[in-house]
C-alpha cells in the first residue's frame, strides 16, 4: 500500500512530503494509522546532524493511533485497538529486561537502526529502502513496526492525550517516579519548561514534593510550570540560578535537581543545585558532542549524585496505560 510521509532526506534539509511504498507487517509487526503525532527535540537534533542518522529517514516518534492489521504471532494488541508508540523496544528476555530495567535493553543491538529487526525496510522510495526514526517513524499516515513498540490503551483517551504519552510524559513524570523516586516533602529544581519539563514539574507534584522550583529563559514557559504545579520560579536569564535556588531552599540546596534541556550549562547546574547528598538527575538529550564540566571533587566531598534517566526509566506495557 502507499503512505504519505515526511522524510529527511539531509541534515539540514526541509522536511519533504512525499508517497511511500509500505510493505505488510510480518511476523511479530503491526500496521497502525497514525491519528496524532508530536514534534520533539529528538527530530531537530536529527534534523539538524547533532546525531547521526541513516538517511532518508522517516522522523518523528511520539504520537498514538489505530492498529488496523497485525502480523503473525502478535498477541499483545489487535486490530481496532487504541495504541500509544514505544520509541524503546524491549526484547524482554535479556538481562536488563528480566530485571525489570527495560530501558537498558540490549536485545536488539545487533539490528541496523531505522530498519526492522531482520535489517530490512518496510518503506521504499522509487524502489530505495527509507530507514524510520526509532523504527516506528510516525511522521506518516501509516506506520509498519514491531509490536514491541506499541502499547495498548484505553479507547475514551483522547488522540491528543495519548501521542504525548508516548514522549514527553513518560519522560519527565517517569524520571521523577520511576527513575528518582523523589519522596513525599522533598524539594525539587526543574531546569528547562519544555515539554519534559512541565511533565518533570508534574510528577514532582504528583510525587507530593513540598518545594518545587521551575527554571526557564521565558516567563511564558515559567507560567505554564506554574500551572503544572511549580511552587516557585526562576527566570535563568535574569537571575543567578544557583543563588536563587539557595533562596528560595536554603543554603545547603535542594534535595533532587532535574536537567531537561541538555546542555554542558545545565547539566553542571544541576550538581550545583543539590545538597550534600542529593541527587541531580539529566533527563534532556543533547547532541552526541556535548561535554559538560563536573566537579569530582564536589561529588566526593559532599556525597552528592548524579544520574542519567533515559525516557524516564519506564517501563511501556505497564506505565503507559496508568499515565
Amino acid at each position: 500500500m502507499k503512505t504519505r510521509a515526511a522524510v529527511l532526506t539531509a541534515p539540514n534539509a526541509p522536511l519533504e512530503i512525499v508517497e511511500l511504498a509500505q510493505e505488510a507487517p510480518k511476523a511479530g509487526e503491526v500496521r497502525v494509522q497514525v491519528k496524532a503525532a508530536g514534534v520533539c527535540m529528538s527530530d531537530w537534533h536529527i534534523m539538524i546532524g547533532d546525531w547521526p542518522a541513516p538517511l532518508p529517514m522517516v522522523l518523528g516518534h511520539e504520537a498514538a493511533g489505530l492498529v488496523v492489521e497485525t502480523g503473525p504471532g502478535v498477541n499483545n494488541v489487535k486490530a481496532g485497538d487504541h495504541v500509544i508508540f514505544s520509541f524503546h523496544a524491549d526484547c524482554g528476555h535479556c538481562k536488563p529486561c528480566v530485571e525489570g530495567n527495560r530501558m537498558r535493553c540490549i536485545g536488539h543491538n545487533a539490528s541496523p537502526p531505522g530498519l526492522m529487526f531482520d535489517g530490512t525496510a518496510r518503506l521504499k522510495r522509487d524502489a530505495q529502502p527509507v530507514s524510520q526514526m526509532a523504527r516506528i517513524g510516525t511522521f506518516s499516515e501509516y506506520v509498519v513496526c514491531s509490536s514491541e513498540n506499541v502499547v495498548a490503551v484505553r479507547k475514551d483517551l483522547p488522540w491528543t492525550h495519548a501521542a504525548v504519552i508516548g514522549c514527553s510524559v513518560a519522560t519527565g513524570v517517569g524520571a521523577v517516579i520511576r527513575h528518582a523516586k523523589v519522596p513525599v516533602g522533598a524539594s525539587v529544581v526543574v531546569i528547562g519548561c519544555g515539554g519534559v519539563g512541565l511533565n518533570i514539574v508534574q510528577g514532582a507534584r504528583l510525587a507530593g514534593a513540598s518545594t518545587i522550583i521551575a527554571v526557564d529563559l521565558l516567563d511564558s514557559k515559567l507560567a505554564y510550570a506554574t500551572k503544572m504545579g511549580a511552587t516557585h520560579t526562576i527566570n535563568g536569564k535574569t537571575d543567578d540560578v544557583i543563588k536563587a535556588v539557595r533562596g528560595i531552599v536554603g543554603k545547603l540546596g535542594a534535595d533532587f535537581a532535574f536537567d531537561a534541556i541538555g546542555s554542558a550549562v545545565t547539566a553542571a547546574q544541576v550538581v550545583q543545585a543539590v545538597a550534600p547528598g542529593g541527587h541531580g538527575v539529566l533527563v534532556g538529550m543533547p547532541a552526541v558532542t556535548v561535554k559538560a564540566e563536573i566537579s569530582p571533587f564536589q561529588m566526593v566531598m559532599m556525597e552528592k549524585k548524579l544520574t542519567g534517566s533515559y525516557y524516564g526509566s519506564v517501563r511501556p506495557s505497564v506505565d503507559f496505560p496508568l499515565l
